[in-house]
């Protein structure tokens, strides 16, 4: 099935363009999906998917099969399996970038091919699905690249300071005699150190009925009014029983 949907990012569209060429960059951006590895233009990892109890776990692996920097567009090939064999997943998706004033558009063509389970859902739900996965991966990504920009201005700032910190201490050793002495205390002062990034946690599953909303709830309705049938049959056959 062939799918098209749009996002907008916040950001320029140079920053959104080296983001998306990076998939260590842009794969925790993506809901439900972890890396797993990297080797040149091609990549593994995994995606989690749940609906109601039944959770599903792709593993797959993706390549670059364009990455056109002139009409900022880059073509990935993918395919997953689930690995309890329950339905696989292959896809052709091609990314064009825009730019619009200082934010960016990207027009995202799929080619879509699943079997099992999901494929139950129909074209549909799978569309408004992927749409709404995709307007929380834009808005990730937007995140991402917000607090890369502030981590530079950080990093600029720090070096401003340090290079001043080092002008004061300079001149501290010459008054206080103690090389890097506090020009309060006298006493030598210690070196800060910038906390190291956390390791990334693994990514949450993709919650179907959180997604999906009304339209799976529409679906699940006759499985729940069977069940809510068969409850009340075996309630009514326990009373009759007590007589």
């Amino acid at each position: 099935m062939r799918l098209d949907h749009e996002f907008t990012v916040p950001a320029p569209i140079d920053e959104v363009w080296r983001a998306v060429l990076d998939p260590e960059r842009v794969a925790p951006c993506m809901p439900g999906a972890t890396l797993t590895s990297v080797e040149g233009d091609k990549f593994k990892g995994t995606v989690k998917v749940k609906l109601g109890p039944v959770s599903l776990l792709y593993k797959g692996s993706g390549e670059f099969l364009e990455k056109n920097a002139d009409e900022r567009k880059i073509v990935i090939k993918a395919s997953g399996k689930d690995s309890r064999g329950a339905g696989t997943a292959a896809a052709t998706v091609t990314v064009t970038l825009t730019a619009e004033g200082g934010s960016t558009k990207g027009a995202v063509a799929t080619d879509l091919n699943v079997t099992g389970k999901p494929a139950q859902f129909g074209r549909g739900m799978i569309s408004e699905v992927g749409g709404k996965i995709l307007d929380n991966f834009a808005a990730n990504l937007a995140d991402m690249l917000g607090e890369a920009s502030e981590g530079k201005g950080e990093d600029t700032a720090a070096g401003e300071s340090k290079t001043s910190e080092g002008a004061t201490a300079g001149a501290t050793t010459e008054t206080a005699g103690g090389a890097g002495a506090d020009a309060a205390t006298g006493r030598p002062k210690l070196e800060s150190v910038k906390p190291t990034a956390s390791t990334p946690r693994e990514a949450e599953p993709i919650d179907l009925v959180d997604y999906a909303g009304a339209s799976v709830a529409k679906r699940v309705a006759p499985a729940l009014a069977a069940l809510a049938a068969l409850f009340a049959f075996l309630a009514v056959r326990r009373l009759l029983r007590r007589r």
